[in-house]
């Protein structure tokens, strides 16, 4: 899937033009040797994998273990991750939605790419392409699949737009047979795609 998306997609030309004064920047630093190719690559990496989904791995693995934060979570979201400690921009009204045996969520932003930061970090360059944006709300099923997550036909797919007003959080199902698993194991399972919807973990 994003090999395929990052083929079709077009950045919103406001985007694109950011996009294009980072990487001459970035290009300027490593070629005076005042930064390395490698260092860059590290921090991106560390904030689009490690940070804000740690933090989200960390709200969802509560949530499985313990009934009363869960039934919180999905009845304010905002409060309830805000009581952990994650919050700041993008993360101002957050609202959870949980995976069930009946029903698959999976979150967009199809105006721009409102993502909640805090809890999933920076948002993949997938997430923010136009192909990803049209496609899953038109097609989810064929764009999960591309993902490599083929739904039963007995489990409908529910599309979640994100605004400026509310970042939504996809609440995974809980693995089978993970009940002798510690709240920071089962941190460890949860995925940032699994929080956008785009795997089940």
């Amino acid at each position: 899937m994003q090999d395929n998306l990052s083929d079709d997609h077009h950045h919103d030309p406001i985007e694109e033009g950011a996009a294009l004064r980072v990487r001459a920047l970035e290009e300027l630093l490593i070629a005076k040797g005042l930064v390395k190719a490698e260092a860059i690559d590290a921090v991106v990496e560390y904030y689009e994998k490690e940070t804000g989904p740690r933090n989200g791995a960390q709200v969802v693995a509560r949530a499985w273990c313990d009934p009363d934060f869960k039934a919180w979570l999905l009845k304010d979201g905002t409060a309830a991750i805000h009581s952990m400690g994650f919050k700041g921009y993008q993360g101002e009204h957050m609202r959870v939605v949980e995976n069930t045996n009946d029903t698959h969520n999976i979150i967009v932003c199809t105006l721009c790419s409102c993502y909640p930061w805090p809890v999933l970090g920076l948002p993949p360059a997938w997430y923010k392409g136009a192909a990803y944006r049209a496609r899953v709300v038109r097609e989810p099923r064929a764009v999960l699949a591309e993902f490599g997550l083929d739904l039963p036909a007995s489990q409908k797919v529910r599309v979640w737009d994100s605004t400026a007003e509310i970042r939504f959080m996809v609440l995974p199902q809980r693995p089978p047979n993970t009940g002798n698993l510690s709240q920071a194991e089962l941190a460890d399972l949860v995925t940032r795609d699994s929080m956008i919807g785009t795997a089940v973990l």
